[in-house]
């Protein structure tokens, strides 16, 4: 493989709190990376509502050229509700870089915290760990900035393709099959609302061609609607679940509230050649400056993008860095009882991120 050379990472630290939880996260992977693992080159690049408030545009060429030829992307977050385009949407290049670089499956694990006030008083729902896989390219998404209104209608248009649905649902399979050699169920779950719409019956027969190949697999299908109760109801039933991109958007923040919230919920959103790793959660702006953001779901979205990269590019010490972050995440609730705000701690962007650090760096010893 290429293991000579420095992976680059281009990171954009993006608006409100995304540079406030970026710079604890740029320290945790430092400490994490300190034992001799592979190094990164990290290259800063500007993007976002501010940039947009400052020169007129949100993703210019120099940041969209940077992200392409970096080997992975590490976002904090983007936008602003008071910088808006002409046409009354947000600032979102997130969503741009996701057509422009191809990203079509959106990772959102849900991974409940040890020693975190549990969401659900089911005992089963103290240990969910599954999986959200959004399509991140096409859908209902497609008509954005594309939309027709007049005086007495709006029209969007929802998109599917073959092509981008064959590579979705392959990716999704694949991971189904990783899971299964690590003990999950090896299930996953086509979400659509086929029973209305001809895009989505659509949709599930391209899931069912692709299934076909992995025997292996319990490969079912359920109805959007059914899945929003049951993840309320009884999530520990899934383990993949795979969708469209509207759909995707709105169960992935359902499984963030399961665990207790954005903050705690990182994400991928990954193509053939790139991928970008971000928080779930927005820029905040009403928190912004207090110090109250919680860097959790950032740390772990590092995390996610250094096995990421370990696999692609044949680099175990970044998967081995990547497990010292999420046992630190871990062991900073369970172990050294933080409770971040937005749960009704006092726990905010320095004393969590001090935490982590400080279990990275003393290889597990809980502080005094």
């Amino acid at each position: 493989m290429d293991a000579d050379h420095q992976l680059r990472v281009a990171i954009l630290a993006g608006d409100g709190i995304g540079p406030e939880v970026m710079g604890p996260c740029l320290e945790v992977l430092d400490a994490a990376l300190g034992g001799g693992a592979d190094g990164l080159a990290l290259t800063s690049h500007e993007a976002g509502a501010g940039c947009y408030r400052r020169h007129g545009d949100a993703l210019p060429a120099a940041t969209l050229e940077a992200a392409r030829v970096a080997d992975a992307i590490l976002l904090g977050a983007m936008g602003d509700p008071r910088v808006r385009y002409p046409d009354g949407t947000e600032i979102a290049p997130q969503l741009d870089l996701r057509v422009e670089l191809g990203l079509y499956a959106g990772v959102r694990p849900v991974r409940v915290i040890p020693g975190l006030p549990p969401v659900l008083a089911a005992t089963a729902a103290r240990a969910l760990d599954f999986v959200v896989i959004r399509e991140s390219t096409e859908g209902l998404f497609t008509s954005r900035g594309r939309g027709t209104v007049t005086t007495d209608e709006a029209r969007e248009q929802l998109v599917i393709t073959r092509p981008t649905s064959e590579r979705l649902f392959d990716f999704a399979l694949r991971l189904g099959e990783q899971r299964r050699a690590q003990g999950f169920q090896g299930r996953v779950t086509c979400v659509d609302k086929a029973n209305v719409f001809r895009a989505f019956a659509f949709f599930r027969q391209i899931f069912d061609e692709r299934a076909a190949a992995y025997p292996q697999l319990n490969a079912d299908h359920a109805y959007v609607d059914a899945v929003a109760l049951d993840m309320v109801r009884r999530p520990w039933r899934f383990d993949v679940l795979v969708t469209e991109n509207m759909f995707g958007d709105i169960l992935s923040d359902l499984g963030a509230g399961l665990m207790g919230g954005m903050g705690m919920a990182p994400s991928a959103d990954i193509g053939d050649d790139h991928a970008v790793f971000q928080p779930c959660h927005g820029s905040a702006p009403d928190i912004a400056g207090s110090g109250r953001a919680n860097p959790t779901a950032m740390f772990l979205s590092a995390a996610m993008m250094l096995e990421w990269l370990a696999e692609r590019h044949g680099r175990p010490p970044l998967a081995t860095a990547a497990g010292r972050i999420r046992a630190a995440v871990d062991r900073t609730f369970a172990e050294a009882k933080l409770l971040p705000v937005e749960l009704g701690g006092d726990a905010g962007t320095a004393a969590i991120s001090t935490v982590v650090l400080h279990f990275i760096a003393t290889d597990g010893v809980a502080p005094c």
